[in-house]
């Protein structure tokens, strides 16, 4: 069960890292589109800037889910780097706690707004806002799972020593994901 539920997970942000490729590409493409009309006719695509701003908020916070999930967000190693095996799991256990209650605040508030926004539609193409704010619940809810997971993990001991590590700014030649099975799981 957990094997499918890794390879699920695999797949899920494989997925979103070629979304996210598609987005960007999107994005430079309409802008430079736009860029060289507006130099050489003197007129523009007014679609094409407001779909790329749409894209770059979606790249934004796609991008936010995927960055958590692989631990490159931004640390405070310095700080963590000072203590042990067991303040580090101190840390990491209040560190996402406040994650998780900013994700709540920020899904809670999505959620509030979105029929506000699914009211209001966009100047040129005419779509709905709530394509474009509604992804804060796509985050939010994302960040919660990846975070829930982590606090269970935390809670039964299974943090593996390299994500301590990490944790700490101390970085590995070959770093094991959090997904990675562990060597006692493997029955090695």
């Amino acid at each position: 069960m957990a094997a499918e539920m890794r390879q699920a997970a695999r797949l899920f942000f494989g997925f979103l890292d070629i979304l996210l490729a598609l987005l960007l590409a999107a994005m430079a493409v309409m802008v430079f589109v736009n860029v060289v009309m507006r130099y050489t006719m003197n007129s523009g695509l007014p679609v094409s800037d407001e779909l790329s701003r749409f894209a770059f908020v979606w790249l934004t916070f796609i991008g936010a889910v995927v960055a958590y999930h692989h631990r490159q967000h931004m640390g405070m190693e310095t700080v963590v780097a000072q203590f042990g095996r067991r303040g580090r799991l101190v840390l990491m256990g209040i560190s996402d706690l406040l994650i998780l209650g900013c994700a709540g605040v920020l899904t809670h508030g999505t959620w509030k707004q979105l029929p506000i926004n699914a009211s209001m539609s966009a100047p040129v193409t005419g779509l709905s806002m709530a394509w474009v704010y509604g992804i804060g619940l796509f985050t939010g809810l994302g960040i919660i799972l990846i975070t829930l997971e982590r606090l269970a993990r935390l809670a039964t001991g299974r943090i593996t020593e390299d994500e301590l590590r990490g944790f700490g700014g101390e970085m590995t030649e070959h770093p094991q994901p959090a997904s990675a099975p562990r060597p006692q799981d493997r029955g090695e």
